[in-house]
């Protein structure tokens, strides 16, 4: 079974900037559309970032101009860098391929302070 390992999450002032880090137990990440996701109280998850298997990148709304990602197929990696941090933006975050999914890490959690 692959694993998903995210880390890099914490409490943050508002403005602040985190980066994200991904790293899967077997290479997931070659042939497959990466992304972000995150899920705060209440609400459903939401994918907010993902790069393709070509490097190219999409956005939700929210976050773009403010987050990038980023994948290194080396490293069975990905990242995501998050600059100009809101409020809003308080939520667990998660990695996982696109469409062929694997189980679901524990995340890991974003705080931003107001």
């Amino acid at each position: 079974q692959v694993q998903l390992v995210e880390s890099g999450g914490g409490l943050v002032q508002a403005g602040g900037s985190l980066r994200l880090s991904c790293v899967a137990s077997a290479n997931i990440f070659s042939g497959n559309v990466m992304g972000w996701y995150r899920q705060a109280p209440g609400k459903q998850r939401e994918l907010v970032a993902s790069i393709g298997t070509r490097g190219s990148t999409n956005y939700a709304d929210s976050v773009k101009g403010r987050f990038t990602i980023s994948r290194d197929n080396t490293k069975n990696m990905v990242y995501l860098q998050m600059n100009s941090l809101k409020p809003e933006d308080t939520a667990v975050y998660y990695c996982n391929a696109l469409y062929v999914k694997v189980s679901w890490g524990q995340g890991t959690q974003v705080t931003v302070s107001s």
